[in-house]
């Protein structure tokens, strides 16, 4: 279960940080203080609570102000039989450029532990990894990565999706872009589905539909095992996520959205 919900995570990553590459950049259309909330299913059993979650307030990185953004997961209930998950993955999101300057993650599930900082030198395509010991005191591993251009991370990929033009895409129109997460760099092809109106517990949304074309892998079926759902408004947020496994599926649904600039 522990496998299932990290690689979920991952593959919601790829296919949002994927939408980055189309069309250009408009008007910021979230801001600080904004909090998403969602809940993991598998058939009638509830796994996992998951948030995203902006700082009310600009952090300097690099004399430069950033959104700071979190998510968290976390399981509840029946889940946590399987081993409990708190993981904690963020980013330092440059409010000009729409970039990350810094990406870290704080995984514990089970009793393994994890602390990773990545920091980012868009300008000069360069990335450095630290890793840290299971207390996130000591350093254990300092690794310099060559990057191939502008990369979005983990957290990232969400937020700089929301800043772009999505009205001209067209059904059945592919797209590529790389990502850079745990020492490798991504390039995966995305595929627009089309709209369809869904009801979520924000109301009815018209959202659009977006699949990542995956390699074959021992955990989902199919070629496009993966279909998110994004709102078609001034928000675009994500308020629904579903991935095929061999047997049945796995749903990440919205349950709240407080501090939204749009309204």
């Amino acid at each position: 279960m522990k496998r299932i919900l990290g690689s979920l995570t991952l593959l919601i990553f790829l296919t949002l940080s994927d939408l980055s590459a189309q069309g250009s950049a408009g008007i910021t259309p979230f801001t600080f203080g904004e909090e998403l909330s969602f809940e993991v299913s598998y058939g009638w059993l509830n796994l996992a609570d998951a948030k995203m979650q902006i700082s009310r307030r600009p952090q300097e990185q690099n004399d430069k102000s950033h959104y700071k953004i979190d998510v968290y997961g976390k399981t509840k209930g029946a889940a946590t039989i399987f081993g409990k998950v708190n993981d904690n993955w963020g980013t330092y999101l440059d409010v000009e450029t729409n970039l990350p300057s810094l990406s870290y993650r704080h995984i514990e599930e089970g009793k393994y532990r994890k602390h990773e900082f990545v920091h980012f030198d868009q300008k000069n395509k360069k990335a450095t990894m630290k890793l840290f010991d299971k207390e996130n005191k000591n350093l254990k591993e300092t690794k310099d990565f060559d990057l191939p251009g502008q990369v979005q991370d983990l957290v990232s990929g969400f937020y700089y999706l929301r800043t772009q033009d999505l009205r001209g895409l067209k059904k059945g129109e592919s797209i590529e872009i790389k990502g850079f997460f745990d020492k490798e760099i991504y390039n995966i092809k995305l595929i627009y589905e089309g709209t369809e109106t869904l009801d979520t517990n924000l109301g009815k949304k018209e959202t659009y539909i977006f699949s990542p074309q995956l390699p074959k892998n021992k955990l989902f079926r199919g070629e496009f095992p993966v279909t998110v759902w994004v709102t078609k408004d001034q928000n675009k947020i994500p308020v629904k996520i579903k991935a095929n496994l061999f047997i049945g599926s796995l749903n990440l649904d919205i349950i709240s959205a407080k501090g939204l600039k749009n309204n």
